[in-house]
């Protein structure tokens, strides 16, 4: 689901994929152009000090969080307690769902 050649929407959830922040979920805020991206995720990058992210640096994932883009598109602004809510419901709901089964099979390895 790697699509290097499409611009994310405002709100859409992105994983990192290169730099210190590898792995990690966050939410565009600001499409700069058609090669960078303002990323932010309510924690460790609050919406006043967004992380400026390269295209081909992200993954984007096929969740927009419908909160995060009518704030932003009706207020120009967000909180960062939208931007954690929407991070941890996505979680919740898409990857807890994906990895429910390896966890429990590394739990029976080790015992």
């Amino acid at each position: 689901m790697n699509e290097d050649d499409s611009i994310p929407l405002i709100g859409q959830i992105v994983r990192i994929m290169q730099g210190r922040e590898a792995g990690q979920y966050a939410i565009v805020i600001k499409v700069m152009d058609d090669r960078y991206v303002l990323l932010a995720d309510g924690e460790k990058r609050k919406y006043d000090r967004p992380k400026k992210k390269n295209l081909h640096h992200i993954e984007t994932m096929d969740y927009i969080s419908p909160e995060v883009q009518s704030s932003l598109l009706e207020t120009g602004r967000v909180t960062n307690g939208k931007l954690r809510f929407a991070i941890a419901k996505f979680i919740n709901e898409v990857v807890t769902d994906l990895k429910k089964g390896d966890q429990h099979d590394g739990e029976r390895r080790c015992n």
